[in-house]
């Protein structure tokens, strides 16, 4: 047994020592067991395509690609004197895009400019919703588009009345805003303003609906504006309003401000009435505008009961211009204008929205209280005349 035990011992030593030896000298011929994978982590890839990624709930991503490659700087040089513009009025220099005079610079120094704010390209042509008030005065008008290309741009016609002008430049491929419906808008809507504030580059600024039909404001003649709260500064005038969709509901031209800044009371023309005064203006170089010559007043309740009027609604007729078509007709000064042409007037913004959709040169039918009588006189419609400087 002994014996046994010894060999065995032996046997176990000899092994052990070979399986050294060979383990020190050749580690390779020993057998290796299979190693267990390490664990992997999973990255989702970025995405290569954020253009066209849908917009996260509640952003205005998407509208503000579709419309921000179609609203345009716009700088007007060549300026008349500043006296006679009124630059010394902090007003009229806001609603101007004006900025102070340097000491370097000439008071009417040529090429010096003069008017900075924004328009909107609307057409493949190459024209251009801008304001009035914007290029009013400028000789030379140069656009600069989002994408960095510039151009000098030539004036179709401009509407100091409702505050729109019609530019025209010549680019191909120009990048052309959808135009939307204004009389789809409903307070509380989202809206996006586009524009150059401050001449900073073009900014987008979100906010709602605040008011419709917005008027005697005392901004422009023919009134009728989208309020919002989206942010408008100095040099948004002429920028774009537009729907969530992106499409052009509003042109942005005017703020209520004490400091020159957004307080969050911003005005914009809707695009309906921008959308006719840019057809007149591209095919007549005018917008022509029924006039028949009579200043008003409201029909106040002291007026009815002093000339016993059996009529409560209607625009008080306080004077008539010499051989304009009303005094032709026969209207007189005291007389109450009921209709204009069949539409109802109760009030002196009303009569003047009526007469102006009248055709020039058309004639039409104006209702009149005079005392106890009722009267209607037939007239011939004349053309507005421009407004006075």
């Amino acid at each position: 047994m002994r014996r046994i035990w010894l060999i065995f011992s032996q046997a176990v030593t000899v092994v052990l020592a070979g399986l050294f030896v060979v383990a020190t000298l050749k580690p390779q011929w020993l057998p290796r067991g299979e190693r267990s994978p390490a664990t992997l982590i999973s990255l989702p890839a970025l995405p290569t395509d954020t253009g066209t990624a849908a917009a996260p709930a509640g952003g205005f991503r998407l509208a503000a690609l579709r419309a921000s490659p179609a609203v345009v700087s716009i700088t007007a040089s060549k300026a008349p004197p500043r006296a006679a513009r009124g630059a010394d009025d902090p007003w009229q220099r806001f609603h101007r895009g004006l900025r102070p005079p340097r000491e370097s610079e000439s008071e009417e120094g040529e090429n010096t400019p003069f008017g900075l704010g924004s328009g909107v390209i609307v057409s493949p042509e190459g024209y251009l919703l801008t304001n009035s008030h914007v290029v009013s005065g400028a000789a030379e008008i140069e656009v600069q588009l989002a994408d960095g290309r510039q151009a000098k741009a030539t004036l179709v016609g401009s509407d100091p009345e409702t505050d729109v002008a019609v530019l025209k430049i010549a680019l191909d491929q120009l990048p052309v805003i959808a135009l939307g419906n204004d009389q789809d808008l409903q307070v509380g809507d989202a809206v996006l303003a586009i524009g150059n504030p401050f001449n900073v580059g073009q900014t987008v600024t979100s906010g709602i609906v605040s008011a419709l039909g917005r008027n005697q404001l005392g901004i422009n003649t023919f009134e009728n504006f989208i309020q919002t709260d989206a942010a408008i500064n100095p040099g948004n005038s002429g920028g774009a309003l537009v729907d969530a969709a992106g499409r052009l509901v509003g042109i942005n031209t005017a703020i209520f401000s004490r400091s020159g800044g957004s307080l969050g009371i911003g005005f914009a023309i809707p695009v309906g009435t921008a959308r006719q005064v840019m057809q007149a203006l591209v095919a007549e170089g005018q917008v022509a505008r029924g006039w028949i010559g009579v200043q008003t007043r409201e029909l106040t309740p002291e007026f009815i009961e002093a000339f016993k009027l059996s009529i409560a609604d209607g625009v008080l007729v306080s004077g008539v211009v010499l051989d304009a078509p009303a005094a032709k007709a026969g209207i007189k000064p005291g007389d109450v204008v009921t209709r204009v042409a069949g539409t109802p007037v109760n009030s002196p913004r009303q009569l003047l929205a009526a007469v102006a959709a009248l055709k020039p040169q058309s004639q039409a039918a104006v209702a009149v209280q005079r005392g106890k009588q009722q009267l209607e006189f037939q007239l011939r419609v004349g053309q507005r005349p421009p407004p006075q400087e």
